[in-house]
């Protein structure tokens, strides 16, 4: 079927209803490949042309050797680092998920809370959009005197970085609750709570994941700040350390790292949402 405005044929919202009634999601995995494809193609003929260093852009051979390196034992040395590729990744993996869970915990409740009441916007929404606009490197020195060099002060810093998304998300799926909704479950003889349990919530839902998503994004783009100091095991420590070996293989073999592990985690939460709700993009 196709979409029509003023005579003229609107070719993405074709595209998007079909997506939505087939259940595939916008982006292809296919799509996704192509570009990978592309795009090592480019990095190759660029690092082949001898335009730069391989000091400074290592081929994607070098990579892959030393993608090698960091799950063997080589020179007497495990991995890279004195450790392998897994558990750098997991480390990275455990703050993050540490860090977005507990901004969830937080960021849900406290939009909720802003959504629900004007008063707690006035109050409590500069503060959020004032955590917001905070660069990680601005307060993480803050944080380590507060917290240490350990764990604490990483898990504060990726909190900080993506309770304010989770947040604003909420409060704006809160917001764009259709009144209709509402009116009906108090004809019904809903109360507060029922009101927020029946109708809020189930609204909701899919704001959260989208700011969970977002969040997450931001969680990975700030693990290397917070690994900057006492971060290894971990992909954000090793991609700092390689700086003082002039190893740009080892940083764009974490970078590629952190960003599949990214993306295979926001396509996981992309399949929550259409479980959550398989309606979206539909009516």
């Amino acid at each position: 079927m196709s979409t029509t405005v003023e005579g003229r044929r609107v070719g993405w919202v074709d595209r998007r209803l079909e997506a939505a009634e087939s259940g595939a999601g916008n982006r292809r995995w296919y799509g996704g490949l192509l570009a990978a494809v592309l795009a090592v193609a480019v990095w190759w003929a660029v690092a082949a042309s001898g335009a730069f260093s391989t000091l400074l852009l290592p081929t994607p051979r070098q990579v892959w050797d030393v993608f090698v390196d960091s799950v063997t034992v080589h020179d007497g040395q495990r991995g890279l680092s004195g450790e392998y590729l897994w558990v750098h990744l997991w480390a990275s993996l455990r703050r993050v998920l540490l860090g977005l869970g507990w901004g969830v915990a937080a960021g849900v409740p406290l939009g909720l809370l802003i959504g629900l009441s004007r008063t707690a916007d006035r109050v409590l929404g500069p503060v959020v959009d004032f955590v917001k606009a905070l660069p990680p490197l601005g307060y993480y020195p803050l944080l380590i005197l507060w917290f240490g060099i350990a764990e604490s002060s990483k898990i504060w810093l990726l909190f900080l970085a993506a309770v304010a998304p989770i947040t604003v998300a909420t409060a704006a799926g809160v917001a764009g609750v259709r009144h209709e909704r509402i009116n009906a479950a108090l004809v019904l003889g809903a109360g507060r709570l029922d009101l927020v349990r029946t109708v809020v919530l189930p609204s909701v839902a899919v704001d959260v994941i989208t700011g969970i998503r977002v969040a997450s994004g931001f969680a990975w783009t700030t693990i290397v700040a917070a690994e900057t100091t006492n971060g290894l095991p971990g992909l954000g420590g090793l991609a700092w350390a390689s700086q003082k070996e002039l190893r740009a293989d080892v940083a764009v073999l974490s970078v590629i790292v952190i960003g599949l592990t990214a993306v295979a985690i926001d396509a996981c939460l992309r399949l929550l949402e259409r479980r959550v709700a398989p309606w979206r993009g539909r009516a």
